[in-house]
């Protein structure tokens, strides 16, 4: 059984920073490929990054893109999303995933966490 929490979500003013982190247990973190997803009220879950399990395979949204960064720490069994120059409008519930496939789309994602907020003030 493999397990996700997310952390470090929160209230920012528009232009801050925040840094989601999510530790995944249970299963060798190393094979999965992550993934950040995020959901606002009213919308659908939306792709925002995804990393391999090589650190240098990264892919962005085109709204984020230039403004977020997403890494991993295979020993730590971690992954994270730092977020610069936040807006408004990403605001949202963010979710960490796991995929034993290199995908960007959702519902091909087979674990997930249980989400932080993001709230970004304007």
């Amino acid at each position: 059984q493999v397990q996700l929490v997310e952390s470090g979500g929160g209230l920012v003013q528009a232009g801050g920073s925040l840094r989601l982190s999510c530790v995944v247990s249970g299963r060798t973190f190393s094979g999965y490929m992550m993934g950040w997803f995020r959901q606002a009220p009213g919308k659908e879950r939306e792709f925002v990054a995804a990393i391999g399990w090589s650190t240098t395979s990264t892919f962005y949204a085109d709204s984020v893109k230039g403004r977020f960064i997403i890494s991993r720490d295979n020993a730590k069994n971690t992954v994270y999303l730092q977020m610069n120059s936040l807006k408004p409008e990403d605001t949202a519930v963010y979710y960490c995933a796991a995929s034993t496939r290199p995908t960007i789309v959702p519902n091909r994602y087979e674990y997930w966490g249980q989400g932080t907020q993001v709230t970004v003030s304007s």
